[in-house]
């Protein structure tokens, strides 16, 4: 058994395959409320306010214990020696009621297993670490506990478990630019800064992902976008973290460069030195590979010219970044 309430609440019989889902609203909020205080004696009184706020009907009581009998009857039997409770899931306590689950889990415990796991790999093995924190996050169906209502027990929970997705997809994305996948995550970290625009780790993580694609003026541009927002929604300016990404981009700092790459390194066997027909070593010459040092400079000079440009156009674009705002903006 499985109760999942990362989305709308509902409850999975592993056994059969069945997904149980809670068409009543009230239904969804009480058993949400159970699922999260699962082992803990819930009061009728706290119930209550669960479930109809300031406005309880005359017979809150009665409702409650209603809606209880109701939930009983859509949860499956307990299989005994399954480690599922003996005889019924909610058990009536003097002061309220209690989800016994047992050993069955919830979509949200595995969200946090995983995404622990991931955490502790993202700096040693960043590519397994992306693959654990993406299998966390396509555990999420839709919103924490849609559809439960505003209660404060399901609305307090439904709210630190929005937090903790956003700071696993921070994870994530941290650890594939660690993988030297830059190049494959600037779409989904767009749509992240136009969803989350105040939260300034994804314009950070974009504009570095960008910059390693070699779109400098992009990365440039995702911060201007981002102070426009941040100064005309709250009136501050970005973070000492994001404007340092942004000084670091300006120059060219090699900080910002993508990792070597951590995957299986090949063994290289030394070859043996090449022999003439009288054993000494052969001379360079034909099939031999010899680089021109001329070429060599000529590409390095042009090189460095070109970077030179570069380096004068991003100076000009970080005055106009970092000049005051003008009236009206």
């Amino acid at each position: 058994m499985e109760f999942r309430i990362l989305g709308p609440v509902e409850i999975h019989d592993e056994r059969t395959g069945v997904r149980i889902a809670l068409t009543g609203a009230k239904q969804r909020a009480l058993l949400g409320a159970l699922i999260v205080k699962r082992g803990q004696v819930v009061s009728a009184h706290r119930l209550i306010d669960e479930l109809w706020g300031h406005t309880p009907p005359a017979n809150a009581t009665n409702a409650l214990q209603a809606h209880v009998m109701r939930l009983r009857r859509l949860l499956p039997v307990p299989v005994p020696g399954s480690g599922e409770p003996h005889h019924e899931w909610i058990v009536t306590r003097s002061m309220g009621y209690v989800l016994r689950a047992g050993r069955a889990g919830t979509d949200a415990g595995q969200f946090h297993q995983l995404a622990a796991e991931g955490r502790a790999r993202a700096v040693a093995d960043p590519e397994q670490a992306t693959g654990l924190l993406r299998r966390a996050l396509a555990l999420w169906r839709g919103a924490a506990l849609e559809g439960a209502g505003r209660g404060d027990i399901c609305s307090a929970e439904a709210a630190q478990l929005e937090e903790g997705r956003l700071t696993v997809l921070e994870t994530l994305y941290d650890a594939s630019l660690r993988a030297g996948r830059h190049g494959e995550i600037t779409g989904e970290l767009e749509e992240l800064t136009a969803d989350h625009p105040m939260r300034e780790r994804f314009y950070d993580l974009l504009m570095t992902a960008l910059y390693r694609c070699g779109r400098q003026a992009e990365a440039l541009s995702v911060y201007d976008r981002a102070r426009k927002r941040l100064v005309h929604e709250l009136g501050v300016e970005p973070g000492p973290a994001l404007r340092g990404r942004m000084e670091a981009i300006l120059h060219h700092d090699p900080g910002l460069d993508a990792p070597a790459y951590r995957g299986q390194v090949a063994t290289v066997h030394r070859l043996p030195s090449s022999l003439d027909d009288t054993g000494s070593p052969a001379a360079a010459g034909l099939g031999a590979s010899v680089l021109s040092l001329s070429d060599e400079i000529a590409r390095l000079r042009s090189h460095v010219e070109r970077l030179s440009r570069e380096q004068q156009h991003l100076m000009h674009r970080f005055d106009q970044l970092t000049a005051p705002p003008a009236a009206g903006q």
